[in-house]
């Protein structure tokens, strides 16, 4: 016997339980009136009743077998109990028969427990109607405490007992009843055939479903139509598109189900072409398509995109006089949906009398995937409202809402709503509770669900580690990519996910073992995979492999150039972008608003003011886009970087839109680096308005005072810092040795090998000394050092060399990822290293790239003058 279901009823099997007895004067009545059946007087169950009364005494069976046909359902359950002795087989069969078709679980538990008190034993009979009853209610339980019992089984008995687990859920278990019933030698029917295929598509299991098809033909049933649909969905289910074809086009006689069941075989397998090609062919075959056939032609339809067909399939529903049901409005919805008329959607909700969740759910769930994430909280805040109970779609949709719009408020009352439900098991609700939490910035939340999972698929992984990117923990990231490739296999989304944590941390090797196991799945050129890997060299510094990696890319698109535009210009390599854009445009690309900024930030690091005004009027003028508050910002730079400080002022004054922090950012950068203490005072007010603890403006500011000697107003402001707590902002470095990435934080000695490293250090510096190099700022401003160093810089690069000096051979080249500027101290030491130990050091820090070789840097000192 298979085991029974993992899972116990709360409380225990009632077929245990001595059921409290109740006179006939204080019946339990729950729900609407009993039915009487057609033909009776209302005063033939009172005379049923003195009937039976009467002969109680000498039959109690007889007695009961008439209360149960004239339907009187309580006053034969206190005739089973007040009764002296058990009534016979026929008897109990009768008031099992009548519990069933009254619904009524509780009596018909009561009678079986009382049963189950009286019979070691159940006869076929018996057991068959108990068996019917029990697995009508969904007792699986219950129904397997019964036929436990039965010394004689059936096939009708297996086949309650296999639609019955089948029904609830436990389809491994439904196959396993199957298997030991051909064991038993019980030949199976054509009702058992339909059961067990649709448990093996349930699994789904192919190979099981192949084996029950050979039972199929061996038994004689490859022409009964019922088993011969049962067939074309298992296959179906089973992802076997071309054995379903094969049972359907094999089929002497179909119905209407044949042709819904290979009709929607195509469209769950993709296959939308093909099932709308079938639809055509059951039409001119003068089939007539029911409720089913239209509902789902129409969602296949939203699917292709194809608006004519949808609109003529709409216009079929009115003429069938389907237009009024509820199933096919949903899916009315749904296509609309699909075509992003959420318009035309929002018609036929308003216009249905009648809403079941799935209508609410469907609207909730359009207007999120259309980017209307506000209407689908609304439309979910009208559905509560309503007393509509959700579902775990639901749940789902409208967390995926919280995650766009950041609505933890409402996101935390979803989760509670889905524990109360019981719907976390479903892994659809918990996928979509962790990006929720992901995105809210509550990472920790969205562990906590993931760990609680009883089961994760690749979207749940996948969602991890985009999380932990999203929010700037891409060691952690890498770990539970690494874990998942030993549970999961992971899909493009997954590696995307991870490539972005590798080029966040500048871990090359693992980036690349990573871009090998993209290589062995032969998904390179999937999705968003190819640009990934693009940004992932350019952010590593590797610009060969990126442009290698970029002219083998068959599919570029304006992503793709706006990746290698950006390295371009990241590594200083301004002429180079500039062509680069020339030859994009060329090809018939259209440049974005991501292209400009990249531009305009070439021309400003270029020093090309000409060529930025160009740039600035051709986005409108050719290229009909709208410059934001980026472009503009990039505009004031490029003016105050040399030195056209008045003329930047007034760019921003005649800005159409309000200017942001980083545009008065830029202006006070450039009255830094031209010492305009005034305009830079101006620009700092309206800056440190919109950003007050920035320690970034408040550097500058600083940087401002100091090289205008500014020493009472440089003490003032780092008075100000110290009471923000902008101080002691901690600089990050990393350094990847033989595939491991190792962080390096400021004034942290907690390394293994932190000796070594301040050895190193402390001789480069003794090096450096002899060598006429003196790793010393030019003021002598404490403030000042302060300022540069300890806040906007933190010197953890200088560690992160010095280890990789160690761990690696010599003649290595060195690259480091810092996540603050790098300052003009730093900036020596690592030339004066790159000449000293003849290595060439790479550092991206959070503005540029900068190559160290034999004493100087690529950037040419820009900045640090």
């Amino acid at each position: 016997m298979p085991p029974p279901p993992p899972t116990k009823p709360a409380p225990n099997p009632a077929l245990l339980l001595a059921w409290p007895r109740a006179p006939p004067s204080t019946p339990r009545r729950r729900g609407p009136p009993e039915r009487r059946p057609r033909g009776l007087s209302s005063a033939a169950p009172r005379a049923a009743v003195s009937a039976a009364a009467t002969s109680s005494a000498s039959d109690p069976s007889a007695a009961l077998r008439a209360l149960c046909s004239h339907g009187q359902l309580e006053e034969a359950l206190w005739a089973l109990e007040s009764a002296a002795g058990p009534p016979d087989e026929d008897a109990y069969v009768a008031l099992f028969r009548l519990c069933e078709w009254r619904r009524a679980v509780d009596a018909g538990l009561r009678a079986c427990a009382h049963a189950d008190d009286r019979h070691a034993w159940f006869g076929l009979r018996l057991g068959n109607a108990m068996l019917s009853m029990l697995v009508r209610f969904g007792q699986t339980w219950h129904a397997w405490r019964v036929f436990a019992k039965m010394p004689e089984r059936d096939v009708f008995s297996w086949n309650i007992m296999v639609g019955g687990y089948g029904k609830a859920g436990f389809l491994e278990e439904a196959l396993d009843l199957y298997y030991r019933m051909i064991w038993a030698g019980v030949r199976p029917d054509v009702y058992t055939f339909p059961c067990v295929l649709r448990s093996c598509g349930g699994v789904p299991d192919w190979r099981m479903g192949r084996e029950v098809h050979a039972h199929v033909l061996r038994f004689g049933f490859a022409e009964e139509v019922d088993v011969l649909n049962a067939l074309v969905t298992m296959y179906s289910k089973c992802g076997d598109v071309v054995a379903a074809r094969k049972v359907f086009d094999s089929m002497v006689v179909m119905d209407c189900i044949s042709w819904n069941a290979m009709i929607a075989g195509h469209f769950e397998n993709d296959e939308c072409n093909a099932g709308l090609k079938l639809f055509l062919t059951m039409l001119e075959d003068e089939v007539q398509p029911n409720l089913m056939t239209i509902t789902s032609v129409t969602v296949a339809s939203g699917l292709l995109s194809e608006i004519g067909f949808a609109q003529e399939m709409h216009g079929l529903a009115v003429k069938r006089g389907f237009a009024t049901d509820v199933a096919f409005c949903n899916s009315l919805i749904q296509m609309y949906a699909s075509l992003g008329m959420m318009g035309q959607a929002r018609t036929v909700f308003s216009r249905m009398d009648s809403r079941d969740a799935m209508s609410w759910t469907a609207m909730i769930s359009g207007y999120e995937k259309n980017g209307c994430p506000d209407k689908a909280l609304e439309v979910y805040a009208l559905m509560e409202v309503n007393n509509v109970s959700p579902d775990d779609i639901t749940v789902a949709s409208a967390l995926a809402a919280c995650a766009c719009l950041g609505r933890l408020d409402v996101g935390i009352k979803l989760h509670e709503l889905a524990e109360s439900k019981g719907f976390m098991s479903y892994i659809v609700v918990a996928n979509a509770l962790l990006e929720m939490y992901a995105k809210s910035r509550h990472i920790d939340k969205a562990i906590e669900v993931f760990r609680c999972m009883p089961e994760k698929d690749v979207v749940s992984w996948s969602s991890m580690i985009a999380g932990f990117c999203f929010n700037h923990r891409n060691f952690e990231a890498l770990y539970y990519f690494r874990h998942m490739l030993s549970d999961v296999k992971p899909n493009s989304v997954t590696f995307i996910a991870a490539l972005a944590a590798c080029a966040a941390t500048g871990a090359l090797r693992s980036g690349k073992e990573i871009h090998a196991h993209v290589l062995r799945r032969g998904i390179g050129s999937e999705g968003y995979l190819p640009n990934a890997l693009i940004d992932l060299y350019v952010k590593c510094g590797q610009t060969g492999y990126a442009w290698e990696q970029f002219c083998a890319h068959g599919g570029k698109d304006v992503v793709s150039w706006n990746i290698m535009l950006g390295g371009f210009v990241a590594h200083g390599h301004v002429d180079t972008a500039l062509s680069f854009f020339n030859q994009m445009v060329k090809t018939g690309e259209h440049p974005d608003e991501v292209t400009f900024v990249a531009l305009l930030c070439a021309c400003s690091r270029g020093g090309m003011v000409s060529e930025g005004w160009e740039l600035f009027h051709s986005m409108t003028e050719k290229y009909s886009i709208v410059p934001n508050l980026k472009h503009y910002a990039c505009m004031v730079d490029v003016l105050s970087r040399v030195g056209r400080l008045a003329e930047a002022y007034k760019f921003i004054k005649e800005m159409p839109i309000a200017p942001d922090a980083a545009v008065w950012g830029a202006l006070l950068n450039g009255c830094r680096i031209h010492q305009h203490v005034e305009l830079g005072e101006l620009a700092a007010k309206f800056v440190l308005e919109l950003e007050p603890n920035d320690a970034g403006y408040h550097v500058l500011l600083c940087d401002l005072y100091a090289d205008a000697g500014k020493w009472d107003q440089l003490a003032r402001l780092r008075k100000t810092m110290r009471e923000k707590g902008l101080d002691h902002d901690s600089g990050c470095s990393w350094v990847e040795v033989k595939g491991v990435v190792h962080a390096f934080l400021t004034d942290d000695e907690s390394h293994p090998q932190i000796r070594e490293i301040n050895a190193v250090l402390h001789g480069i510096y003794e090096r450096m000394k002899a060598s006429g190099f003196a790793p010393v700022e030019s003021h002598a401003s404490e403030d000042k050092v302060v300022s540069k160093d300890d806040i906007f810089c933190g010197h953890s690069e200088r560690q992160a060399v010095a280890f990789g000096l160690i761990n690696t051979t010599p003649g290595t080249s060195i690259s480091i990822t810092k996540n603050r500027y790098t300052c003009q101290t730093c900036h020596r030491i690592l030339k004066a290293i790159s000449n000293i130990v003849r290595r060439e050091i790479t550092v991206r820090d959070s503005k540029q790239f900068h190559h160290f070789k034999d004493g100087s840097c690529s950037c040419g000192d820009e900045g640090y003058r």
